[in-house]
């Protein structure tokens, strides 16, 4: 009996030793865990606009969605083109390309990527409330071969088709989920529509979609089953806008923040001089510019009535020759600004030659004045000036500045500057006078702002961001040859001619390719892009 009950006791000890161990190390890989869990909380002044990747083509938005949903080409650390949701891809005739789809990638929820949910995504794309679809159409009919391969038919040829595949934001979405939540179509952004794929996301990407709390917060937990390869070590992120200059960087200097992507530039020499923090410097592909009203009869924000300024070159030229860059450069942009007459936002890489990126010439104040007063405006007049306030580095102080220098030849600018939430949707649908615009990204070839933003507007998604809206057949004409032209020294030789005609008609006012800096925790590295884009995979902490 004593020897029973001892075998007993001995046996109920040795479990509770064991659940004992058990337990300590359970306790010891969570502790592990989250030991070795790093948690990004980054921020700057603007929010995201829209979780649906196609609704809005802003670089900033792309960015953050781009952590979420994949394309089937993508850029590397060097910005090289390479494969992503397809792992290959070839031409096999002048307006056939062929992509290779990559086997066992997993939706957000499990279920598996085809060729189905990539037909479906380029045609979302060409859809009538898309923002990509003049990429989307530009890459033609899709078609499923089978599972794991599709092929694109082009009206025309594509010469830069892959380059469009992999930075024109073709975001690949599930078919499946876009039909269940009533989203087979993008959002209607411009007239503020509210669809199920505004506030949630169901993608491939290295990040899944957690919470949404706009002008907030946003947060991103890492994808477990991410078919890719993490080159950081970041398992959390938590996004939140701070809108005050001065407060994003206190965020950063009292470590509540890890990264901010875009300190203001008034800051930079004494970010620099704190140790426990990093400054990242680099030109961006981004060109900064005014664009004008040239459509309308009568402006809709301008005390000129009847008849529209903007539509005499005289009136362009006098406020071109009027617009102080280096001024620009050297009061509001500290330096950080490279100015350029060449509206294209990397010109050089674009095959620009240098000899071209000369600006017209500053003039007198006098000679502006004549200038204006050949065209009818003796007296000048008044205009309102549409600017962000929270998108490009100093927007609204450019647009500030721009009305001081401008008002000494008799044009009375008034700043209207608004969050870039409110800003978008109004330029979108064309309710401006006079504007400020930033244009940039991963791909440096003309097209990408030719087709977009220089050419004239029409179904097919041209001139999307041409809010100007001025037409010129000849203009459109050159681009259009240039697109499908695929002889590349003639398509070169069209290139340039349209630069030479974009400039000696003063379509728009360029101003400066834009300097990005990023700061973050002296502990925190990143990987600075030309395209100003962080990707947070790559985050080591």
């Amino acid at each position: 009996m004593f020897i029973s009950s001892f075998g007993n006791i001995f046996r109920r000890s040795r479990t509770l030793f064991v659940a004992g161990t058990i337990a300590l190390a359970l306790s010891s890989v969570a502790f592990s865990a989250a030991v070795n869990a790093k948690t990004l909380r980054w921020s700057s002044a603007g929010d995201i606009a829209t979780h649906d990747p196609h609704a809005q083509n802003e670089s900033f938005n792309n960015q953050f969605n781009g952590q979420i949903y994949e394309q089937l080409l993508a850029r590397d650390k060097t910005m090289k083109l390479i494969g992503n949701l397809a792992t290959d891809w070839k031409q096999t005739s002048p307006t056939t390309w062929v992509f290779n789809l990559r086997k066992g990638v997993k939706w957000h929820d499990g279920s598996n990527f085809t060729a189905d949910d990539v037909v479906f995504s380029i045609l979302r794309t060409q859809a009538d409330t898309s923002n990509m679809k003049v990429y989307g159409n530009a890459l033609g009919k899709p078609k499923k071969i089978d599972d794991f391969t599709v092929e694109l038919t082009t009206p025309i040829p594509n010469p830069v088709l892959p380059d469009m595949v992999g930075s024109g934001n073709i975001y690949i979405m599930s078919k499946a989920w876009c039909e269940k939540n009533k989203v087979e179509k993008p959002q209607d952004f411009k007239n503020k529509e509210e669809t199920f794929a505004v506030r949630n996301a169901m993608g491939t990407g290295p990040f899944i979609l957690v919470s949404r709390e706009p002008d907030v917060k946003t947060v991103l937990k890492k994808n477990p089953n991410w078919w890719g390869k993490f080159d950081g070590n970041v398992t959390d992120v938590i996004y939140q806008p701070i809108k005050s200059n001065s407060t994003r960087v206190a965020a950063l200097l009292s470590k509540e923040v890890d990264f901010i992507l875009d300190p203001p530039v008034q800051d930079m020499e004494k970010l620099k001089g704190d140790k426990s923090l990093k400054v990242y410097e680099g030109r961006e592909n981004r060109i900064i510019f005014i664009g004008m009203d040239q459509a309308r009869d009568e402006l809709l924000y301008s005390d000129v009535k009847g008849k529209n300024p903007f539509k005499d070159k005289r009136v362009r030229m006098a406020l071109y020759q009027s617009t102080d860059v280096e001024a620009i450069k050297r009061s509001v942009m500290r330096g950080l600004s490279v100015p350029t007459a060449i509206n294209l936002p990397a010109p050089k890489a674009a095959g620009i030659p240098d000899s071209m990126d000369k600006r017209h010439p500053m003039i007198s104040v006098d000679a502006a004045k004549k200038m204006l007063a050949d065209a009818g405006y003796p007296n000048g007049f008044t205009v309102t000036l549409d600017c962000p306030n929270d998108r490009y580095i100093n927007d609204e102080r450019i647009c500030v500045a721009l009305a001081g220098m401008w008002s000494k030849i008799g044009v009375n600018v008034k700043v209207a500057a608004i969050p870039k939430a409110n800003y978008f949707p109004k330029m979108q649908k064309l309710d401006t006078s006079m504007y400020l615009l930033g244009w940039g990204g991963a791909t440096t070839d003309a097209m990408f702002t030719f087709k977009p933003v220089l050419h004239s507007r029409n179904d097919n998604g041209a001139g999307e961001f041409n809010w100007g809206n001025y037409k010129i057949a000849a203009f459109d004409e050159l681009i259009e040859n240039a697109e499908g032209e695929t002889d590349m020294k003639k398509r070169q030789d069209m290139i340039i001619k349209t630069v030479q005609m974009h400039h000696d008609e003063v379509l728009h006012i360029p101003l400066h390719l834009q300097v990005t800096p990023w700061a973050s925790q002296a502990g925190v590295t990143v990987t600075h892009r030309p395209d100003n884009w962080l990707e947070v995979a790559w985050v080591k902490m």
